[in-house]
């Protein structure tokens, strides 16, 4: 079995190194490694879409990455107890047709012994923004470690 620290339970430190971690996954866009922080059986609602287990969950970020051009996210921890961490959460994208989005939302995380995510749920709305409206101006993957996060950027 394979661990990914940090483990629960969670302290303020390890919760805020946690969320930057999932945040540095999500931004690579690589679904298959993004997969490999979840459990072989993790639960997922995103939106309306029900997910269960690792496979689907690979499968689900390649179509929302195939989609979802020019991702950028940012993730800011909210609160955590022990195995437990509440994210909020904004990224901008672009669909095929050059139509920007910034997509705000909060998620609500649940931990194995081992580091892993079992459940996901994750509420998301979609705003239209033009071109000239985005905040998000880093090259794409990991954002850098002095680029402004939520709170400064006045989201």
């Amino acid at each position: 079995m394979s661990t990914r620290p940090p483990l629960p339970p969670f302290t303020l430190e390890s919760a805020r190194e946690k969320v930057r971690l999932a945040e540095d996954g999500w931004n690579s866009r690589n679904a298959e490694k993004v997969a490999l922080a979840y459990t072989l059986d993790t639960k997922w609602r995103n939106r309306s879409t029900f997910i269960n287990g690792r496979d689907e969950a690979a499968a689900f970020l390649k179509a929302k990455w195939d989609k979802e051009l020019a991702y950028r996210l940012i993730k800011e921890l909210w609160a955590f107890t022990d195995n437990r961490i509440a994210v909020r959460y904004a990224y901008e994208w672009h669909d095929d047709s050059g139509n920007w989005f910034r997509s705000y939302g909060n998620e609500n995380w649940e931990f194995d012994e081992n580091g892993l995510m079992q459940n996901r749920f994750a509420c998301i709305n979609d705003l239209p923004i033009e071109e000239s409206a985005r905040k998000f101006h880093w090259p794409q993957g990991r954002r850098p470690d002095d680029y402004p996060g939520l709170s400064e950027l006045g989201l």
